[in-house]
């Protein structure tokens, strides 16, 4: 059960480059806003993550 937690929470972070390139389009106008948003809280949520299901 917890090799699968720690699995998905990997693949959360992997996501998070995903936002990261998006902020790189200079067209994104008003969303990169939310897509700066977005990359906080996911940090946020990756670090309670580890805290919580560390070794």
């Amino acid at each position: 059960m917890t090799t699968a937690i720690i699995d998905r929470i990997n693949s959360i972070a992997q996501k998070r480059q995903l936002l990261v390139k998006l902020l790189e389009k200079p067209d994104l106008g008003g969303l990169r806003l939310d897509v700066n948003q977005a990359i906080e809280e996911l940090d946020e949520l990756i670090e309670e993550l580890n805290k919580t299901f560390s070794n």
